[in-house]
């Protein structure tokens, strides 16, 4: 199996360097590296360069078109039987492609989605954003801990489909809104098997402050309305729940004047949540600052996640 790793990148040299690193360090060596420079004014031309001796890479430069279509072009270009995407700010682990390369073989996979992780040599900040990210207390769960890895809809930071399954879709459809939980909606119901690779895990550094962590969290609900269009099935229950939870919390003056008794009870399923978050955190991280500062990125992601969902729903709504 020959795989063609596809890199999309946006003025972010120093992070392509540590992803090539990690690359460079893999079990698995059958692959080659395609980076696809979207419009960048910072390039990473030069790194690259350093890289070329060390595995076989392509570089190519295009305008601005955002990343989906920036994949599209590379898997165009790519000489591989199964394509490997990953975000530019990730860091593979030694073994992850020999994870892949033996789950795609004994499970027979067309396309797959991995989970992320934290490193430890992470900032604080980007260790609550990844528990907060992945904690089943913000149906963060859903990204790499389902029961069923059939259920799994691969995030575009660390997915993979075969050649076949690329030609059959064409990739891509919607840049910037969504468009891989689209495209694994879409190869599903094609046909093609699809499933989440626990241990093909990847370390993403995420590289936000508090401010960009919650306006990326309102376009990820904005996003899941998006992909409704193309698949109205796409909303379940789950996607559901941080607006519940942005309602509940807005009702609770509401609540406070007119039903005190139900005040209360929200005052205290809340403060449970708050224990949860922190205790888990803090142990997961080793971490009793870590442990704090995952309680307001959660409550900012579901915040924001509901606040993007009601407000593209309203939209979509009146555009009837």
């Amino acid at each position: 199996m020959f795989f063609s790793i596809i890199i999309p990148v946006y003025n972010r040299p120093q992070e392509i360097k540590e992803l090539l690193e990690s690359l460079q360090n893999q079990t698995f060596q059958n692959f080659e590296v395609i980076i696809v420079e979207d419009g960048s004014t910072i390039t990473c031309e030069e790194i690259c360069k350093e890289f070329s001796s060390v595995f076989p890479l392509k570089y190519y430069v295009q305008r601005n078109t955002g990343q989906g279509f920036a994949r599209n072009f590379g898997m165009k270009e790519a000489k591989g039987d199964f394509f490997i995407l990953l975000d530019s700010d990730c860091i593979a682990p030694s073994h992850y492609l020999k994870v892949v390369a033996e789950n795609l073989q004994i499970r027979r996979l067309d396309a797959f989605g991995g989970p992320d992780a934290a490193g430890e040599n992470f900032s604080a900040l980007q260790k609550a954003i990844n528990f907060s990210m992945t904690s089943l207390f913000t149906t963060g769960g859903i990204r790499g801990k389902l029961p069923d890895p059939s259920k799994y809809q691969a995030r575009g930071y660390n997915m993979g489909l075969s050649r076949k399954a690329f030609e059959a879709t064409q990739g891509f459809v919607d840049p910037n809104k969504g468009e891989d939980i689209e495209l694994s909606i879409r190869l599903k119901k094609l046909g093609f098997k699809l499933e989440l690779i626990q241990d093909a895990f990847v370390y993403h550094k995420r590289r936000n402050t508090f401010w960009t962590f919650i306006k990326q969290s309102y376009s990820f609900g904005k996003n899941r309305v998006n992909v409704s269009r193309f698949h109205p099935e796409a909303i379940k229950l789950v996607h559901l729940l941080p607006f519940f939870f942005l309602l509940g919390i807005f009702s609770l003056p509401g609540l406070f004047i007119f039903r005190e008794n139900l005040f209360y009870l929200g005052v205290f399923v809340l403060g449970l949540w708050s224990v949860g978050i922190i205790v888990t955190s803090s142990i997961e991280n080793r971490s009793f600052f870590i442990g704090l500062l995952s309680l307001p990125v959660a409550f900012g992601q579901l915040l924001a996640y509901g606040a993007g969902l009601a407000s593209e729903s309203l939209r979509k709504a009146s555009k009837g």
